[in-house]
Parts: C-alpha cells; structure tokens; sequence
C-alpha cells in the first residue's frame, strides 16, 4: 500500500473501532446512562473521522460546478440519513464506502504496477567506454557508435551490436518469454534487456529516443489516451445518469407525500412522519444509484488488459484497439518474415550458359547495394568479397527487380516482368521456391530457385487463431503463385494471393475488407519494414517483431516485440477477455442497481441494503476487472 492508502485504512479502523460500540448503545444492545443526545454527537465521530475527505469532494465539486459525482451522491445521502435520524446508518454507510473505495485503490495499484514494470525497461544511466577509460552517464548523452559495457546483472540501456564478450540476455520485459538468449560478438541486443552473464561491450546503433525500450514507454504511456467506444459510453452515461437520478430522488421525496396528502388525507400518521419516510427513501436511492461500479471498473478493465498484454510482449496502441481487435474474425498475414523465416537460401542455379559462380558475382554485384533479403542470399550464395566500384547506373524497378551496369554490362535481376521488359527470353521454372532471373547485354543468363523456410509453430499459430473465432485467414504476396500456394498449404492458410506489387496488397486488402460484414473486423499482420501502407489501412495492424522499425510502430495499432505468430491469437484473446469482462460488469451492476432501486422506491430496501447495492457491486466489479491481468494462460 503507499502512504494515501495507509492513511485510508487507518482512518477506516479507528472509525470502525468508534462505530461498533455506538452502534450496540444506539441499538440498546449494551445499556448506558449516556443521554441520547451524547450517543447521536459521538456517532459524528467516526462519520467524519471516515468520510471528510468525501465531504471535501463534494463541496469543491459543488464549487467548480462538477456537482453530480460519487461524492455528492454519497454526501447528500449520509447527511440526509443523519438529518433524519439514522444515525447509524449514515456512519455504517460512508464507512463502507470508503472500505469500497480503498479496495477499489489497491485494485487499481496492483494494475498500474504491470505497467511500472514495463516502465522500468529504461536504465537511468549507461556505462561509457571512451580514451580506455569507464564512466557511468545518461543514456541520453551517449552518441550512435559509442561503446558501452554492460556488467552482469545490468540492464541494457542502448540497442547496440555486441564487439566483445559473450553472456545470456534475459528478454522478458520485452517478449514475455523467460528463456535466456545467448549472444555472443556480432549478435544485436535490444536496451530493456538484461545481461545475466558476462561482460558485454557493445556498439550502440540507435539513440536513446529510438532504442526499444523507449519506443515501448511512448507506446504505454499514449496508448491511455486512446479511449474505447464502451470508455466512451461510461463517460457519457455518467454525465447523464447522475443528475436523472438526483431528479428522481427529488421527486421521490416530494411527490409521493405531496399527492398523499392531497389524495389519501388521514391514511398516515403525522405530516412530519409521511416526509421522513420518503425522504430516507429518496436517500436510499441516492446511495444504490452511485455509479462508481461501472465509472471505475470499466477504465480499470481496460487498463488492466493493456498492462497484462504487454507483460506478454504484446504492445497494443490504445483501449480503442482492443475492443476493435475482439472483433477481428479475417485475419491477413504478409508470408516474409510474418509466416516464413525470411531466411532465403540459394538452391538451385538452372539454364545458364556459364559458370555458377559468375552468374552468382554478376547477381550479387547487381544487388549489392540493396538490402532486400533476396539480395542477401545471392551475395551469400557468392560468398566472396565484392568491389562495389564494378557496379554503376543502378535502378530499381519497384515489383520487378534491379537493373545494373557491372563492368560495363547491363545486368538484370528480378522476375519474369523484368525479364519481358528487358526482352531476354528467359525460362520458366516448376520448382517451387522464388524465381529469380538474370539477364546480360539482354541475353538470357538463367535462373536462380530460392526458397524460405516456414516459421515451425506456423501452422500451429493458424490453427490457435481458428480456435480463438478467426473465420478466415488470407496470406499476401509477391511470390510466384506455386510458392504461395506451398507455403499457405504448408501454414494451414485457407486463401492467397500471389505476384502483387506493393501497390496490389493495399487494393487486394481494400476488396477483403469489403467482404468483411458489420462488426467482423479484419487484421494485417506484418514484418513492419515494407507493410507500412497496408497495417495502416487495416482495421487493426498488427507489427511482428517490430521494435526496430518506426515505421511499423507508426503504422501498426498492435506491436508484438518478437516474431512469434503464436502471439497474435494470444491478443485476440486478451481482448475478447478484456470486453466480456466488461459487458459483464455493465450488465451486473445495472441489473442490482435497477432492483434495489425498485426496492428503495417502494420502501423494501434500507440504508443496509443500500450499501451492499453499491459497495457491493463495486467490489465485485473491481475484482471482475482485475481478472483482465492474468493473461498467461489465455
């Protein structure tokens, strides 16, 4: 507990102490020669000792005019139960609420501390290694390419490449999995993480605004001010409901005596008598209509969810998108890095007039300047160092390939489009794996066949999400058609499409989203390098392993921080969680409240039964909430 929450509970003892006694006096339980008078003054006591702070709200929200709140409601209905005499009740009451109100405190403590535990990825200082001599700084002093080292136990505070020294890194602030990685020099670490074995040095390759750690912080940190339709609705439900209630008990406690008085003169006992009793009612209502259950577990819920998702390594933007994400029933996925390693190997070098390893030199300088993982594998495939002053006049036809001119020569590399637009006349391939072709001075060259490896829980994956509601599943991309068809096969996908240009996933995901019907959402899932466009154009963009890229952070509504495609039916389920516990809440505490709300009307419900109506439903309704942070084994 911190110190408000301890100041709370010691007031709510010593109260509670003061009211047990007074209540048997009051009650005649325990005979005392104290005059009544004294008894009614002492029951003041423990009422203010518990809830002055509530009285205090309620007149600084009368005075800057936000007058219809918990505290009004709750200080008009006390004060008005010990005006008329219920001076029990009015204490047992505010004491009871504000046993609610500290429970409800801690609630939302224990659901703010899964996001402090995030917030704490970021060190307050790093390690720099400058002229051979060590000196601990702010991470924000250290420039791009410094070297910092990181001892056992330390948290890393700048991505970086390791340059010496070998260790395991603890990656669970960030991915939610608990296996160590091992790096070693050459691997890249990721700031957050914590160094559990040996010394590191480390180049950094990123500032500290830009290294993971931070990026997740501003995700947590504005993913709050994305309000959720059902936020949007407690809101103005709230603003609505608590003056019709503060109306209808006023007409309560003032219609009902007026008109028995006109209509059934003689049928009560005295005037005095006939006002008390519909004013106490009208207090009772007062007291079950307090909205708090819903004002605070629905916020709470969604707080709750947001904080347990990104324990798991699931970053979502906002509330908004988890209510859109439980909707989700088509999901799209990109196949390179989101459904296959993205590991592209050399298999196969077919129809060519000369050597292999030419062929794999004149590819590989023809891609040298180009980062795309397919001119990986041919420069790996070469595997001998290249100058890179052979290669000159490089364009690159987006859909296509790359042309260059190498020693002189016109070199194209790419697909059959680029092959026709050349005019070599190439040969098509049945192998399956991409295709890509090269061409000299126009002449046909050949043939590389190069494949991608599946992701091994792939097809798990598929079949989660199918199990979790998703009717349907789509893979996009720009591979050939027999290609996309092995590895949709392969994944348990059951549509692609094949050969789109960058330009044709965003169409093709338009026409999917047009057979989506109303409330059936869709979702992209993407590498977030080159699926920019199309994670913004879905209904909810989903980024894999994305921490290294601002524009899938930009563009993404839900960031997963590694490539685990497990994860993304694990979202769908925190969010259909999050909104089911929340439609359970409104729909619980609206139903109690309306009973006893019928009760208090017609004088079967006290003060007693009151304040379980409230304090009650508040309780369960926060302890409802809370279950939005166990997410393990959603």
């Amino acid at each position: 507990m911190n110190k408000e929450q301890k100041t709370l509970l010691t007031r709510i003892i010593a109260a509670a102490v003061l009211f047990v006694p007074l209540y048997l006096i009051g009650e005649g339980v325990v005979k005392t020669s104290l005059p009544r008078w004294t008894v009614i003054v002492l029951f003041l006591v423990p009422y203010l000792l518990a809830g002055f702070d509530v009285l205090r709200e309620a007149v600084e929200g009368i005075a800057e005019g936000e007058v219809f709140d918990e505290a009004f409601l709750m200080a008009i209905a006390t004060v008005g139960a010990i005006v008329l005499g219920e001076y029990a009740e009015g204490a047992a009451v505010m004491l009871l609420f504000q046993i609610g109100e500290l429970f409800q405190s801690v609630a939302v403590d224990r659901s703010r501390r899964s996001i402090t535990a995030l917030t704490d990825l970021r060190p307050d200082r790093a390690c720099l290694l400058s002229g051979g001599e060590m000196k601990y700084v702010d991470p924000s002093e250290v420039e791009v390419g410094s070297i910092i080292v990181v001892n056992p136990g330390e948290r890393i505070p700048l991505d970086g490449v390791v340059v010496a020294g070998s260790s395991s890194v603890n990656t669970s602030a960030l991915t939610g999995e608990s296996l160590p990685v091992d790096v070693e020099e050459g691997s890249e670490v990721l700031s957050g993480c914590v160094n559990t074995g040996g010394v590191l040095r480390v180049r950094t390759t990123a500032d500290f605004k830009q290294s993971a750690a931070s990026k997740i912080l501003d995700l947590i940190e504005n993913a709050a001010s994305s309000k959720s339709r059902s936020e949007g609705f407690v809101s103005r439900f709230a603003k609505i409901y608590t003056p019709v209630v503060c109306c209808a008990a006023l007409a309560l406690a003032v219609l009902p005596p007026l008109l028995c008085m006109l209509a059934l003169p003689g049928s009560y006992a005295s005037v005095g008598e006939l006002w008390r009793t519909w004013l106490l009612r009208a207090c009772t209502l007062l007291v079950i209509s307090c909205p708090c259950a819903i004002v605070i577990s629905i916020p709470l819920s969604f707080f709750a969810a947001l904080g347990g998702a990104g324990t798991r390594g699931i970053l979502i933007k906002g509330s908004n998108f988890i209510e859109t994400l439980s909707e989700v029933k088509t999901v799209v996925f990109d196949k390179t890095g989101t459904i296959t390693k993205g590991n592209f190997a050399v298999t196969g070098v077919h129809h060519s007039p000369l050597e292999e390893e030419k062929l794999l030199e004149y590819a590989a300088l023809a891609e040298f300047h180009s980062s795309h993982p397919i001119s990986g594998s041919l420069k790996r495939a070469f595997g001998r160092s290249l100058d890179p002053g052979r290669v000159t006049d490089v364009r690159e036809i987006s859909g296509h390939g790359i042309i260059a001119s190498v020693d002189g020569r016109e070199i194209a590399v790419g697909n059959e489009k680029l092959m026709k637009k050349t005019g070599a006349d190439y040969r098509s391939c049945s192998h399956a794996g991409t295709i890509v072709h090269i061409s000299m001075d126009g002449d046909y060259g050949g043939h590389f066949v190069i494949t991608d490896e599946i992701k091994e829980n792939a097809r798990a994956a598929v079949s989660a999400l199918k199990k979790a509601g998703v009717e349907r599943t789509v893979m996009l991309t720009g591979d050939s058609e027999s290609v996309a068809e092995k590895v949709a096969a392969e994944a348990g996908i059951s549509d692609h499409r094949s050969e789109l240009l960058p330009g044709d996933k965003v169409s093709c995901l338009e026409e999917l989203l047009g057979q989506c019907g109303p409330g059936r959402r869709l979702a992209y899932v993407g590498d977030g390098i080159n699926d920019a466009p199309v994670l913004a154009r879905a209904d909810v963009g989903i980024a894999m392993g994305a921490l290294g890229s601002d524009a899938a952070i930009e563009a993404a509504d839900v960031v997963l921080t590694d490539d685990d495609p497990m994860k993304i039916s694990k979202a769908i389920l925190i969010s259909r969680k999050c909104m089911g516990i929340v439609r359970q809440n409104i729909v619980f505490s609206l139903a109690v409240k309306l009973v006893c709300l019928i009760l208090a009307a017609l004088g079967a419900a006290n003060m007693w039964v009151a304040v379980i109506a409230d304090v009650g439903v508040m309780v369960l309704a926060v302890c409802n909430a809370i279950r939005c942070l166990f997410v393990k084994n959603v």
